[in-house]
């Protein structure tokens, strides 16, 4: 399906800068931005394609909708668009048994 992702939606994710959470650094590392501070039409267009073109995994017992491009993979809760390395996520590590 990333054949088929929008350039502009590579070009967004491309030019954020994107702030790592430190609060979870040593739990969850992931970095994420924050809707009023990029393009509102971009960040709205991205969370959908997320929705749309996502899969759905855990995290622990929650259910999220994850969209995976390159080396992350993306996932969106309210005015916040998360990422991590495909490696991080709670199904890897939990398959790793490196949960912390």
């Amino acid at each position: 399906m990333t054949n088929d992702f929008p350039q502009n939606l590579k070009d967004f994710i491309n030019q954020q800068n994107w702030i790592f959470a430190k609060t979870y650094a040593k739990t969850w590392p992931h970095e994420y931005i924050v809707e009023e501070n990029v393009d509102k039409e971009l960040f709205l267009e991205f969370a959908k394609y997320i929705d749309t073109f996502g899969h759905k995994e855990k995290f622990y017992t929650q259910d999220i909708i994850y969209f995976n491009f390159g080396e992350h993979t993306y996932w969106h809760m309210e005015n916040i668009i998360n990422r991590c390395l495909l490696e991080d996520t709670y199904e890897e590590r939990k398959r790793d048994n490196r949960l912390p």
